[in-house]
């Protein structure tokens, strides 16, 4: 007797990128905006063909570290948590974030002799700090952070 095998359903997307509706716009700011400012300061228009999106909300807060941003090199992504889209984040600390993302697309990570890839060297660093609100932002982040988590 042949063995019975469950019929496959194909789906134009799967079905959870449905779901995830992720976007430019959030309620206080615009993600596409942002990028578009932050690359013509910072990079000379030099990150292209990039996608910057608010990430997905996620149904239990962090309880001890918070991820503020994420690249994917490999698919050109760049998301944003969705938590920032708040009216109480500055507007620069947000750019922030977000130069931070961008910087990473920009400044090759270090292979170590372990095998580990050091994706914050030096150089990273350095340009990071050349972001015209660094040391306010990362004071901010500090003294903001507990409302992040749960």
């Amino acid at each position: 007797m042949a063995k019975k095998t469950k019929r496959k359903i194909a789906y134009r997307k799967l079905p959870m990128q449905g779901q995830l509706n992720l976007r430019q716009e959030g309620k206080h700011f615009d993600l596409g905006v942002l990028f578009n400012q932050l690359n013509k300061r910072y990079f000379r228009g030099r990150v292209r063909n990039y996608k910057v999106e608010w990430g997905r909300r996620r149904k239990h807060r962090p309880k001890d570290h918070f991820v503020f941003g994420t690249i994917q090199e490999q698919d050109r992504v760049i998301r944003i948590h969705p938590l920032l889209d708040q009216a109480f984040v500055p507007p620069w600390y947000l750019r922030y974030v977000l130069y931070h993302e961008m910087l990473h697309s920009v400044v090759p990570d270090k292979l170590l002799r372990s095998g580990r890839r050091q994706v914050h060297t030096e150089e990273f660093n350095r340009r990071e700090r050349a972001f015209h609100s660094y040391y306010r932002a990362r004071r901010w982040e500090e003294q903001n952070l507990p409302r992040f988590l749960r």
